[in-house]
């Protein structure tokens, strides 16, 4: 049966409700990015400063912010910066992570152990930190931002792959393969990489939030994208000088922000046990999930 398949029968049982609302929920915010321009008709950046921190109404479905500007359509147009640039972030840093790691394994023990030395340094920085320090590095703007994901990601990304490679190497089909003259990068690419490719798969899908989250703090610190560009991070700086008098601007990014990751969240661990069944059960106990846990606790 394909992952698909096993994902979405569970073995022979149907979906759990949560994995369905988070599927419908993660495509509801998809949908409403891609459709922005033909859900609402009001520009994310016009101001009415006659109309500033209004509440809901018929004309501003959630209400108005700070510069008086549409809530709605900024929440809409904000999600497509969101995702996009946590997704582009993600594939970076997935990219850049399992890249170097790999390198690492083929060139040798003590490249992997010079490699994974700094790597483990720079992952004693929490991802949000080291985002800061990237941006002020590289400066502002969606592309500087990716770039920072990317990097603020990739160590985690390569310590995933090479926790995964060591487990894949102990197994008797790579003894086989190097026992009829495989080497060392013929093995790697042809039997252990395309065992590889689940445990990429479900990383990213854990990834992809934290990625979304990041970006969303250093939109709120002002270190995001350009002012101009409406994101849930800066809906969220907006909005926080007047949480008392229009807590409706700032309840909405919240909101949104934290229903995505929380969705993604959870089609991420439904996803790694779809994608590993025989380790369904002890899945906290697993490498990979354990070098993630403390990953996010040092964010």
């Amino acid at each position: 049966m394909s992952p698909a398949g096993t994902m979405a029968s569970g073995g022979g049982r149907r979906m759990a409700p949560g994995t369905a609302a988070a599927l419908v929920v993660v495509g509801a915010i998809v949908l409403g990015a891609v459709a922005a321009p033909w859900l609402t008709d009001l520009s994310p950046l016009d101001q009415d400063l006659g109309g500033l921190n209004r509440g809901p109404s018929a004309e501003h479905l959630l209400g108005t912010d700070v510069l008086g500007r549409d809530i709605l359509a900024r929440l809409l147009w904000g999600a497509r910066t969101t995702l996009m640039v946590g997704t582009l972030g993600t594939l970076l840093a997935f990219a850049l992570g399992a890249g170097v790691g790999l390198a690492a394994i083929v060139f040798g023990r003590l490249t992997e152990t010079l490699w994974f030395a700094v790597i483990d340094l720079v992952r004693a920085l929490p991802a949000t930190l080291l985002g800061v320090l990237l941006i002020v590095a590289l400066g502002s703007g969606m592309a500087p931002v990716v770039i920072a994901l990317g990097l603020s990601y990739a160590p985690l990304v390569a310590l995933v792959v090479r926790t995964a490679h060591a487990r894949e190497a102990a197994r008797d089909y790579v003894a086989a393969a190097a026992s009829f003259g495989g080497g060392r990068l013929h093995v790697l690419v042809h039997h252990i990489l395309p065992n590889l490719a689940g445990t990429l798969v479900t990383q990213a899908a854990i990834v992809l939030p934290r990625c979304i989250v990041t970006e969303s703090v250093l939109s709120f610190l002002g270190l995001g994208s350009s002012p101009d560009e409406p994101t849930w991070g800066r809906m969220i700086a907006d909005a926080s000088r007047f949480i008392e008098k229009a807590p409706h601007a700032i309840l909405a990014p919240i909101v949104a922000l934290v229903v995505l990751t929380t969705a993604l969240s959870i089609l991420g661990g439904r996803l790694r046990r779809a994608l590993d069944p025989t380790r369904a059960a002890v899945a906290p106990a697993e490498p990979s999930a354990a070098i993630l846990a403390g990953e996010g606790a040092l964010s």
